[in-house]
């Protein structure tokens, strides 16, 4: 068998961008001296010479980064077979290079995945994702070995969902086990994973995740359209993507879900929504969405569906006491004293006497003090955030009264308010509340409930003008569908649960009991 001689090669004056994007040379030699340039200063890389146990000894190279790989299996699966005899040396001879490497990708290595490579852009992506690469003097493409393995968190139970009832299992920072996950429970061939690589120097894995005729064929090739047009450095978390696909890029609404619960997520693709995952995230992002799905929580689904529906109509209360509570109290004191009996108004003067500012100054300094306790607890070490935020807004509550900086039923409206802002089973929702929630209370400072409701009006037709990946951001309120709107508002059992929530170009709504008619 002949092999390409290696010669020492030129000095290579090539800009490493260039370099990146050439071709592999047969001459390994060659191949080396790039790799080492567009390497140096990677302390962590290793590259292996060996003498391939061929007639005549072939070079080759092995190339991997340290931490990133099983070394036990590049020992055991790479190494060892290409260094001991190998079966049929005595026709080995005729062989030419590239049959030399069909032999050794077929017939040699025991890794459970090889593939082929040709380039060196391609080289460093699989090393930088935990592969391996084999080159063979003489052959102008390359092997590489599946030997992934790194440090990664378990399976853990989320942070952020947490349930009473349901499964417990979290999504975790590395892709292919959240993957297995979510194949684990829909074990059909129409649920689709299609990866893509998104940042320039990051090269970031990305997955989309959805199933074939329930997902709408033309809102998944959208979404890769938006996905593909990403030009970016790094991607590090899918919160990177969300202001790139989004309809509308400046707007507080925010038209996406997050789940770190594989079986929420399961749930959202069984209605033909579409989820993207990053590798090194535990969150997926889901679209399209909208808002009233925000008041759902997964654990409705685990539960009885009358205690489920009675809890998602008491979300929905404290999602509106949550929104209009200060606002309606600062309009009755300050314009609309005939809407409340005389006694209670009475009550409220007399505690408000001696208080030197009016009330809508009274609650902005309130809800902005609450806000700024809210974010001081997020921010501490969770042994003594907690604690630190409620001890505090006791503190200063109690203090602000005594001092008659601020009236005690003021206190009591943004306690109310606080807690019925947390009700909300959605991040997202609660950060659209909390920063509304300021606009109304500015409004009923100015006219009352004039204000009030010329707020809501400009409220809801803002959010009427928006839409979640082609999806109106108020279905199925705006426009109006009562079957879907009333799974909203409670929750539909599931005997009687017999379609999917309709999207525009879906194929197959049926959940169940099609044969039966509509």
């Amino acid at each position: 068998m002949r092999f390409i001689k290696s010669k020492k090669p030129e000095k290579i004056d090539i800009p490493p961008g260039e370099l990146v994007e050439q071709a592999l040379s047969p001459v390994l030699q060659e191949n080396r001296e790039k790799l080492k340039i567009l390497l140096a200063g990677c302390s962590d890389v290793v590259m292996r010479d060996f003498m391939l146990a061929s007639h005549p000894p072939a070079p080759g190279l092995l190339l991997y980064f340290d931490g990133l790989v099983d070394k036990e299996q590049v020992a055991l699966h790479l190494l060892q077979p290409l260094l001991t005899e190998q079966d049929g040396e005595d026709s080995s001879g005729n062989l030419s290079p590239d049959e030399l490497l069909k032999r050794v990708q077929y017939r040699i290595l025991s890794v459970s995945e090889v593939k082929t490579l040709g380039s060196i852009e391609e080289i460093l992506h699989h090393i930088s994702s935990g592969d391996t690469v084999l080159l063979i003097d003489g052959c102008s493409s390359g092997l590489v070995a599946g030997t992934r393995s790194w440090q990664s968190r378990g399976i853990q139970t989320p942070e952020n969902e947490i349930t009473i009832y349901g499964p417990k299992e979290g999504l975790s920072e590395t892709l292919r086990f959240n993957t297995a996950l979510l194949r684990r429970r829909i074990k059909s061939s129409n649920f689709k994973i299609e990866n893509m690589i998104i940042g320039e120097l990051s090269k970031t894995d990305v997955a989309l995740f959805y199933i074939e005729h329930i997902a709408p064929h033309p809102m998944v090739e959208e979404l890769k359209k938006r996905l593909q047009a990403i030009d970016i450095d790094a991607v590090l978390d899918p919160r990177y993507l969300v202001e790139f696909v989004a309809d509308e890029k400046r707007s507080i609404f925010t038209q996406e879900q997050y789940t770190e619960k594989p079986d929420r997520l399961c749930g959202y693709l069984l209605e033909g929504r579409i989820a993207i995952m990053v590798d090194g995230s535990p969150m997926a992002l889901i679209l399209p969405v909208s808002f009233l799905e925000y008041l759902i929580s997964p654990e409705d689904y685990y539960i009885n569906y009358i205690a489920a529906s009675l809890f998602r109509l008491l979300r929905l209360g404290a999602f509106a006491i949550a929104l209009l509570l200060p606002s309606l109290y600062v309009a009755v004191i300050t314009y609309h004293h005939e809407m409340v009996p005389t006694p209670l108004l009475l009550t409220l003067a007399a505690t408000r006497q001696g208080v030197p500012f009016p009330a809508f100054v009274e609650a902005l300094l309130l809800d902005l003090t609450f806000e700024l306790l809210r974010e001081a607890g997020l921010r501490l070490p969770r042994a003594v955030g907690p604690a630190v935020s409620i001890v505090g807004a006791l503190i200063i509550g109690d203090a602000a009264v005594r001092a008659g900086l601020v009236s005690t039923p003021m206190v009591v409206i943004i306690a109310a308010t606080g807690i019925a802002s947390f009700a909300s089973p959605s991040y997202n929702a609660g950060i659209i509340i909390r920063i509304t929630r300021f606009g109304f209370l500015i409004a009923s400072g100015l006219l009352g409930f004039l204000g009030i409701m010329i707020a809501l009006i400009l409220l809801f037709v803002r959010m009427a003008s928006l839409s979640s990946l082609g999806l109106p951001y108020l279905a199925p309120l705006a426009p109006f569908n009562w079957q879907q709107l009333s799974d909203i508002l409670i929750r539909r059992p599931w005997f009687e649960n017999r379609k999917r929530p309709y999207l525009e170009g879906m194929e197959n709504q049926w959940r169940q009991g099609k044969s039966t008619g509509g």
